[in-house]
């Protein structure tokens, strides 16, 4: 099979020119995992958003965490009624550790014996004055995307890795796994028709912490504790969400083990590719707040805004629009207006309406329907200035830690507002559907 540079039907093409490629295609998309630093310093950024909103749900938070070897740093700006003294602030921060399961100090980073500094103070005057009046928080544009490759309209690879990094999580903590450790990583590659629907998994990379019983006599990570990895995780997890594009058997690569070898139809697994990964965590690598900005949207498929969203309240349209047009999105592929949708959104600081609307379905739009119809009716029935979505969204709530972790798109959670499809019928009315 050839891969190659394949212009999906209507992509970077004009209206006239004939799809030039029928050749298969690959992408790929990776994931982190809660126990991940930089997930772990969005999460404690989210916990401290989340307990300002709980008592004051006009708290204005900009939260920035660093977490490394046996230390974490709060700082940022922060406006609240809420009682962020330094111990109020030391027992979020060890609660959130302790709760993503860092708590044996042998391993460098732990709950009850890391240094907790804390920085705050309160947000700028000059950006309160815009605010204040309904404007947004910062300038920028944001990006939403959805499509039909999953029932959650979020594309097939982030999705999977996602799925992955959770079910990780799960086998961690209930101890069905006992050797695994909090941090892990995981990475997935789809194999796509040249219409862009999905054809079979490819590539499943898992790389994941581990403790000292999962190694082999010379030190490295074992071939049996591989093996475990792709029977109690992998394989179920892609049974589980798409049993229909498993289309070989998962064969484990081995730490530099040519893939010449590797059946052309199989599933290529690999685990922990470098060989161990007994030292990780914060104590691994330095984490910081909104450094995984791609695992948090769409995994590279459809543009970024470049606004990470952990630690921001939702006067903060890096986040909060970026939730906004992930709902509008969901919602016109929902109508059947649209396979795929992606919509930007742009502002400026201080000023209540977006200063553009922009909607691509790489013409894969219904037949009536047009990419600028589309627009006029996201004007018609989506509200957009910042208090506009916070309130559509309900967005003032202490709802954020979750969203720090496995995705803030495509987990249809009671808490995640910008999930729901409740406009695709009156969408879908409006177009004459």
């Amino acid at each position: 099979m050839r891969y190659g540079c394949v212009h999906r039907q209507g992509f970077l093409r004009k209206e006239s020119e004939p799809v030039v490629s029928t050749h298969r295609y690959l992408f790929t998309s990776e994931s982190v995992s809660m126990g991940h630093p930089d997930k772990v310093a969005d999460q404690i950024s989210d916990a401290i958003l989340d307990y300002c909103l709980a008592a004051d749900p006009f708290s204005r938070v900009a939260c920035e965490t660093m977490v490394t070897t046996d230390l974490a740093v709060v700082s940022g700006e922060v406006t609240t009624k809420a009682d962020l003294n330094r111990g109020v602030v030391d027992g979020i921060v060890r609660s959130m550790i302790r709760e993503i399961g860092y708590t044996d100090p042998s391993i460098g980073f732990a709950a009850d014996t890391c240094q907790v500094n804390c920085h705050l103070h309160a947000q700028s005057l000059d950006i309160s004055r815009g605010v204040d009046v309904g404007g947004a928080g910062d300038q920028g544009m944001m990006f939403g995307f959805a499509c039909q490759e999953t029932r959650t309209l979020m594309p097939l690879p982030i999705y999977l890795a996602h799925r992955l990094v959770e079910n990780h999580a799960a086998l961690r903590v209930s101890r069905e796994v006992p050797f695994l450790r909090p941090d892990a990583k995981s990475q997935v590659t789809v194999e796509y028709e040249a219409d862009g629907t999905p054809y079979r998994i490819h590539t499943v990379v898992l790389s994941t912490q581990h403790d000292r019983s999962a190694m082999d006599g010379k030190g490295s990570f074992s071939n049996e504790a591989r093996r475990v990895i792709v029977d109690k995780l992998i394989l179920p997890t892609l049974r589980q969400e798409r049993p229909d594009l498993i289309k070989g058997e998962l064969v484990l690569v081995l730490p530099g083990q040519s893939q010449a070898a590797i059946p052309d139809g199989a599933i290529r697994c690999h685990i922990n590719p470098t060989g161990n990964f007994e030292t990780g965590g914060p104590h691994g690598d330095c984490g910081l707040t909104g450094r995984k900005i791609i695992v948090d949207t769409y995994g590279g498929r459809g543009r970024h805004g470049g606004g990470a969203f952990s630690g921001k309240d939702p006067t903060k349209v890096d986040r909060s629009a970026a939730y906004m047009a992930r709902y509008i999105a969901k919602n016109i592929v929902a109508a059947g207006l649209a396979r795929e949708c992606e919509v930007q959104l742009s502002y400026a600081i201080g000023y209540p309406d977006p200063l553009n609307i922009w909607v691509n379905t790489n013409r894969t739009h219904a037949t009536g329907v047009t990419d600028g119809q589309l627009v006029d009716l996201i004007r018609e029935h989506f509200q957009l200035t910042p208090r506009g979505i916070i309130e559509t969204l309900n967005l003032r709530r202490p709802i954020y830690k979750e969203t720090a972790r496995n995705g803030h798109f495509g987990r249809e959670l009671p808490n995640f507002t910008w999930e729901r499809t409740d406009k695709a019928v009156v969408l879908k009315k409006a177009v004459g559907g």
